[in-house]
């Protein structure tokens, strides 16, 4: 590959109306993304004003739609292109390292080992029958393993993570990602009805918001739904599932690693078994649990983790034309809603077990 810079592939547009972009940086940042990157975080901060005035709506659904609206209405300057795709794929890792910042190790053993066993069969069950059932759906491997991790870890990130280790392509990505913001965002207000018809308490329903739902944000929402004593415990589960992300994400490259061996050609080509913002994401964890870094940093960092990944969703939907949507058909959807009923039966039934 040249060194001049980014270099990008557009694809022609064909029966699925998409633009799908795939990029190689070579060496990160360039002067000719700055319209780009611009565009997107003016696009995060209009989104996030916006709904700070909605609690509960998920600003990473609004966003990608958004994106897609411009796609669609404005069309995306060539200018801009360099900046989006950046945007798509170099700060959503970012903030995916920033998330490291919210875990430590402390709180998450504070739960006790019940909650971590169920942490542990949650990621562990949403994964392997989240696949499968995508298989007899006859969806592709990479489809399949993508909306698995969003579904049983940690959504967006998750989706952003496993696109990496897999190989994955853009129009995979989009179709993950949008469903784990569309089904999560479905469950913030169906967690707290369904938890009061079973006569859960704070903490119970806390502990099956965690368990169940896809997106930090959204179990936050769902905790100020609630109560304090919901969104604490709520959200230390969450972050449990999150921790999860560095062992999945090391199984999936040592799959792909295996299936490209066994392919004539792709052998040599030998993929990190993990990648580095996958490592340095963990290194975040490990930063957190040492308190090496003081409040005020930690709240910052977090904030600057919202902005980064909004303005990552909003990039992403600028790279498909709104006949996408119809394209990829039901099966993803059937994939979707199965997922979110396994994920959240067995966090429900660990709750009923814990509680």
């Amino acid at each position: 590959m040249s060194a001049r810079g980014p270099q990008t592939v557009r694809s022609a547009e064909g029966s699925t109306g998409s633009r799908v972009w795939t990029s190689r940086l070579t060496f990160g940042f360039r002067p000719g993304m700055v319209a780009g990157v611009v565009a997107c975080f003016a696009a995060a901060a209009g989104v996030i004003a916006v709904l700070s005035l909605f609690p509960g709506v998920s600003a990473l659904l609004v966003a990608i739609l958004l994106g897609v609206a411009f796609r669609n209405l404005v069309g995306v300057h060539e200018r801009l292109e360099p900046g989006v795709i950046f945007t798509s794929k170099t700060l959503l890792r970012a903030a995916i390292i920033l998330l490291g910042l919210q875990l430590s190790i402390v709180d998450i053993l504070s739960l006790g080992w019940g909650v971590l066993l169920m942490v542990v069969l949650i990621v562990t069950i949403g994964m392997l029958a989240t696949y499968y059932v995508g298989r007899l759906l006859n969806l592709g491997r990479t489809q399949c393993l993508l909306i698995a991790s969003g579904f049983s870890i940690c959504g967006a990130a998750a989706v952003a993570a496993s696109s990496d280790v897999t190989k994955a392509s853009e129009e995979e990505t989009l179709t993950s990602i949008a469903l784990v913001v569309i089904f999560g965002t479905a469950m913030i207000p169906l967690i707290p009805f369904l938890s009061q018809l079973i006569g859960f308490d704070a903490g119970a329903t806390g502990l099956w918001a965690g368990g169940a739902v896809h997106e930090v944000a959204q179990v936050v929402a769902i905790g100020g739904i609630v109560g304090g004593t919901a969104l604490s415990v709520a959200v230390i589960v969450k972050l449990a599932r999150v921790i999860m992300l560095a062992p999945v994400m090391a199984v999936l490259a040592w799959s792909t690693r295996r299936q490209e061996a066994s392919t004539p050609g792709v052998a040599a080509a030998r993929p990190p078994l993990l990648p580095v913002f996958v490592v340095a994401f963990m290194v975040a964890i490990v930063v957190r649990s040492f308190g090496i870094l003081p409040e005020p940093a930690l709240t910052g960092a977090s904030v600057v983790q919202g902005i980064l990944m909004t303005a990552a969703m909003f990039a992403l939907g600028c790279g498909v034309k709104a006949s996408f949507f119809r394209h990829i058909g039901p099966r993803p959807f059937l994939l979707a809603l199965a997922s979110t009923l396994i994920v959240g039966s067995v966090a429900l039934t660990g709750t009923f077990i814990l509680q």
